[in-house]
């Protein structure tokens, strides 16, 4: 039996305070999911697990012609209020599962899923619902947490020699490196690519910043000037892009397989 809450509104999820580095994480993953996923002038976007609505809004802002689609009674809700403060070219809203698209084969110009995909409890059905429903010319992105990313290896092995070695407690809770209750699947660049390999003939796959989620380096950030703490986050995503395998987050790009809409 499928068990889903369609009333969820993510307030669980969402942090509502905000540090340095967790701004730059989430503005970098919406920067560059938006940015690979932005089609030509008048261009049609598929939002997938689109939440409360606010990347459908921003690719619409853009031009796009967008529909967002989400399960959850209460996002979509909201995200429909939201929609209707636009005067113009505001996204249509479908309430539906990332894994059965009530959309024909071929349709969008790009289709994304930000930060959702470990959500869902069939991702590799979800992603290819998502190749057949774009456009044989057209892209797929998928960004993704990383729980094998460098911050989580490392905070990992620092709780185990505490533990283990030098016989001390640590932090009782769930660590960052532990998946949440709320994801089905543990994500590393090895199983993100070939889940999404299997459907789409990927053209990038970039990471998004180093050491999130270590509480040293937050505060560190957090004592730093401005212009200091800018420079250092700006660094570590540039290494992170050229070596998504230790990044916080990943984002795949491709072009669905020509057997995308017949291998299901």
């Amino acid at each position: 039996m499928r068990v889903v809450d369609l009333d969820r509104d993510m307030a669980d999820v969402i942090p509502t305070g905000t540090t340095r580095d967790s701004e730059h994480l989430f503005a970098r993953m919406t920067e560059l999911t938006l940015g690979r996923a932005t089609p030509p002038a008048g261009g049609s976007v598929l939002d997938v697990a689109s939440g409360f609505g606010q990347d459908s809004l921003a690719l619409a802002a853009r031009g796009a012609r967008v529909v967002g689609a989400e399960p959850s009674a209460r996002m979509t809700g909201w995200a429909r209020l939201q929609g209707g403060k636009v005067a113009e070219n505001a996204p249509r809203w479908v309430r539906a599962f990332g894994d059965a698209l009530p959309f024909r084969d071929g349709v969008f110009d790009a289709v994304l899923c930000k930060g959702a995909i470990d959500h869902f409890d069939r991702p590799d059905l979800a992603i290819a619902e998502m190749a057949r429903v774009a456009k044989p010319e057209g892209r797929v992105v998928l960004a993704i947490a990383n729980f094998e990313s460098l911050a989580c290896r490392a905070a990992r092995a620092a709780d185990d020699l505490r533990e283990g070695v030098l016989g001390r407690d640590v932090p009782r809770g769930r660590r960052h490196y532990d998946v949440p209750a709320d994801h089905f699947t543990r994500y590393d660049l090895g199983l993100m690519r070939e889940q999404a390999g299997r459907w789409l003939a990927l053209e990038h796959v970039e990471g998004i910043s180093l050491a999130w989620g270590l509480p040293a380096w937050t505060r560190a950030v957090e004592r730093l000037p401005a212009s200091a703490a800018g420079w250092a986050l700006r660094a570590l995503d540039a290494l992170a892009r050229r070596l998504p395998a230790y990044a916080d987050v990943v984002v795949l790009t491709g072009r669905p397989r020509r057997s995308a809409t017949t291998s299901r």
